[in-house]
């Protein structure tokens, strides 16, 4: 198949294949936050892309270690922030199928159904010559451009191609495929739409309609307004406030979240000290008894009755 062509969804079972992850970078235009942690529709964007690659027999990310909903290879481009073709290299170093799945990590509507059509539109049968139909699939998105970071490659042919750029420190990703067979497959749905700005970020959590959406937008507003860059474990915070609110009294679910975070910044900060805060307070207001518990007293939705 010649480079332009389209590719179809292949008519056998998919090559076995690995998965790579690019999880690196500054993310400057969302202001350096740590865009594969954000929150999109309950789970993270690397969450969605980890997910993606179910099919794979091994998935390799590559940058900062982060909390994972499945488990992954974890490596790290030499040198660190050393740009996507340092972390394609290493990430190429952890994959030892026929086949690469690249992904990025801000993908939040991929799938593990457009990953593994992409694989199987690989598994083409080679040309006349005996040649593979192609190096590379390519995803394209809904104006007909290229997503080369959602796209699958046979790895020989991706190593080669990396190899032949020399130095990866700083590399544009672009010199990497230039010269590689690439056939196309169309966008089936949303799976190419990314988030590199806020505008991005809020549309995809918009799309749901869910409370969590909601949540995570009005806390990426809030950290942004007081300064903080640290992570919120919604999910957490959410359950220790239900706790506190039905054993207590449903005043002290603010209140209490108030202290967890007073308590984590007298702790020095940082998500290990606001886990262990919300872990202690969840636990007291669990064994709480009310002093009104023994008269029968009732939650009325005001201060405990004296």
């Amino acid at each position: 198949m010649a480079d332009g062509e389209t590719a179809g969804a292949g008519n056998g079972p998919g090559a076995a294949f690995d998965a790579v992850i690019l999880a690196g970078g500054a993310a400057r235009r969302l202001g350096g936050r740590d865009k594969p942690g954000l929150l999109v529709g309950g789970a993270t964007l690397l969450d969605h892309a980890v997910a993606a690659c179910a099919g794979a027999h091994r998935t390799v990310v590559v940058g900062p270690e982060r909390p994972t909903a499945a488990p992954v290879t974890w490596v790290r481009e030499d040198p660190p922030g050393g740009g996507p073709v340092a972390a394609l290299a290493a990430g190429l170093a952890a994959v030892s199928a026929p086949v690469t799945l690249l992904l990025a990590a801000d993908l939040p509507f991929v799938t593990r159904e457009v990953t593994e059509r992409l694989v199987a539109a690989l598994s083409d049968p080679p040309d006349i010559s005996g040649h593979p139909a192609a190096d590379a699939v390519l995803l394209t998105d809904s104006t007909g451009r290229d997503q080369p970071l959602l796209a699958v490659y046979r790895t020989g042919a991706l190593r080669n191609a990396v190899a032949a750029v020399g130095d990866p420190d700083g590399a544009p990703l672009r010199r990497v495929w230039a010269g590689l067979r690439a056939a196309r497959m169309a966008d089936p749905g949303r799976a190419a739409f990314d988030c590199d700005t806020w505008p991005q970020v809020r549309a995809a959590r918009a799309t749901s309609g869910r409370m969590e959406n909601v949540l995570e937008d009005w806390i990426e507003a809030v950290k942004a307004e007081l300064g903080i860059e640290l992570d919120v474990d919604i999910a957490a915070l959410l359950d220790m406030t239900k706790v506190a609110a039905h054993n207590v009294v449903r005043p002290a679910a603010p209140l209490t979240a108030f202290l967890v975070g007073y308590a984590a910044a007298q702790a020095g900060g940082g998500s290990a000290a606001v886990a262990d805060a919300l872990r202690k307070a969840e636990a007291l207001a669990a064994a709480y008894e009310r002093p009104d518990a023994a008269s029968g007293g009732a939650d009325t939705g005001g201060t405990a009755a004296p």
